[in-house]
């Protein structure tokens, strides 16, 4: 019991929030909903071939007996997507993406090629090999509620944080200040392979070798650091907390063509 205990503690962030690491992406889960508070909310899919692992994780974390309530999805990237359709053959649950995330869910979108003239690691060099074609998971793909709600989550809202993708979203609840950013800013730097393999820890911008338009990017951290944030999870890295994550924030705001924006490549104007 004990060790379960610990276990638990290890991946949670806040009052039922907990962080999985799949493989370079991360998802979350919010919890203790439902009728007996043992539902679950899952934020994002992982890399492809994880949904094995991320059914059996939120079965030891919550017991056999939970189920998923829904999936939200910050975008549609292939490591964010990747355990969908594990998740969906044991679970038919709905799967809320913004409008203009939906073409990549749902088979009729391609995203923009990666551009690995950006640098600054192996990871960078490598993105023209990274799927970008859509998946199609039909009538599961539903979208986001326009007034920002979020179902079966009260106290949670989405926030469109485009430039990573058209139809990206964070999630924010306003009670505790808790962002699952997605990859609106990351806390890795994600194009160095060193940095993650080790997750040293960066506020960073978007992945940038996937980033087809740094000034919304921009737009998008502004909006996101407006908010105050006390804890967040991102689509890369550790959680960051309290101070150390304003003044992430505040270095990625104010230093914008410096810390965020590639030195050179094919959506750098």
């Amino acid at each position: 019991m004990e060790q379960q205990k610990t276990y638990v503690e290890k991946h949670r962030v806040a009052e039922n929030v907990y962080v999985y690491r799949t493989a370079i992406a991360n998802i979350s889960f919010i919890t203790g909903l439902g009728p007996k508070g043992k539902d679950w909310i899952l934020v994002d899919a992982g890399v492809p071939l994880s949904g094995g692992f991320i059914i059996r994780f939120a079965e030891k974390m919550f017991g056999r007996e939970s189920r998923p309530l829904a999936v939200l999805m910050t975008h549609a990237h292939f490591d964010h997507i990747g355990g969908l359709r594990a998740i969906l053959s044991k679970w038919d649950v709905p799967v809320y993406a913004h409008r203009a995330e939906l073409p990549y869910l749902t088979g009729k979108g391609t995203f923009p090629p990666a551009d690995p003239a950006v640098g600054r690691g192996l990871m960078a060099l490598i993105s023209p090999l990274y799927p970008r074609r859509a998946i199609d998971i039909g009538e599961s793909a539903k979208e986001l509620p326009e007034d920002a709600s979020l179902p079966g989550l009260p106290g949670w809202r989405w926030i469109h944080t485009p430039g990573h993708t058209p139809g990206h979203v964070s999630f924010f609840r306003d009670d505790d200040g808790v962002l699952l950013a997605g990859d609106a800013f990351i806390t890795v730097k994600q194009e160095s392979l060193m940095a993650v393999m080790s997750q040293a820890k960066e506020i960073h911008g978007p992945p940038a070798y996937f980033t087809p338009d740094w000034d919304t990017a921009g737009q998008s951290i502004r909006k996101l650091a407006a908010l105050n944030p006390k804890a967040a999870i991102t689509g890369h890295g550790q959680p960051f907390y309290g101070q150390e994550l304003t003044e992430g924030l505040e270095k990625l705001t104010k230093g914008h063509e410096t810390f965020v924006v590639p030195k050179q490549g094919k959506y750098v104007h």
